[in-house]
């Protein structure tokens, strides 16, 4: 059951979004707001099966049955800085117990870094919230989004300074905070 709860997040997140974000970032005593669009589409299972030897990720049974999207989107900075990107993602489970998902996070291009990732998430079906969590080589992102209801979501992000191998996180580099509601289909 709770992989159905797992799909109906994510048929909720299909579509267009917009966000208003703020940044902190730590280390420089900054604080920026941004403004997001994005579309999220579900991924063909072509598309999934580029996702898994995208990261040399072993093929697992039912691969069309997987979460699996397309996400592009554009930012625009209040400094006027613009960032546009598009990636594909996957998510497989590997626990499913006490209303607790657990798995890989797999996208052909990452965030922070231009190449194919994967990382761990959670999802928690009582809260209706996905948690990714990915090391890159400098930081540790962790990303939590809340479902409120079918048209809005709330997103934290926290990034850390990444620490040495077996120490936990600790260093809090980046905060960031946005409210994301989902748009009128055509409203681009």
């Amino acid at each position: 059951m709770l992989i159905n709860e797992f799909q109906q997040f994510f048929d909720c997140c299909v579509g267009n979004w917009a966000t208003e974000r703020t940044y902190h970032y730590l280390t420089q005593q900054e604080v920026e707001r941004s403004r997001t669009e994005f579309a999220i589409e579900p991924l063909s299972e072509s598309l999934k099966l580029k996702v898994l030897s995208d990261n040399s990720y072993p093929v697992p049974p039912k691969v069309h049955e997987l979460p699996g999207y397309h996400l592009g989107f554009q930012t625009v900075s209040e400094k006027g800085e613009k960032v546009s990107q598009e990636l594909n993602m996957l998510f497989v489970t590997e626990q499913n117990d006490e209303g607790v998902l657990q798995g890989k996070y797999l996208r052909d291009r990452a965030y922070e870094e231009e190449k194919p990732i994967v990382a761990n998430f959670r999802f928690d079906t009582a809260k209706q919230e996905l948690l990714m969590t990915t090391n890159y080589t400098r930081v540790v992102a962790v990303d939590s989004i809340t479902l409120i209801n079918p048209e809005l979501r709330i997103r934290k992000i926290l990034t850390y300074r990444r620490p040495t191998e077996g120490e936990a996180l600790k260093e809090v580099v980046l905060v960031g905070f946005g409210v994301e509601q989902k748009q009128p289909p055509n409203s681009k």
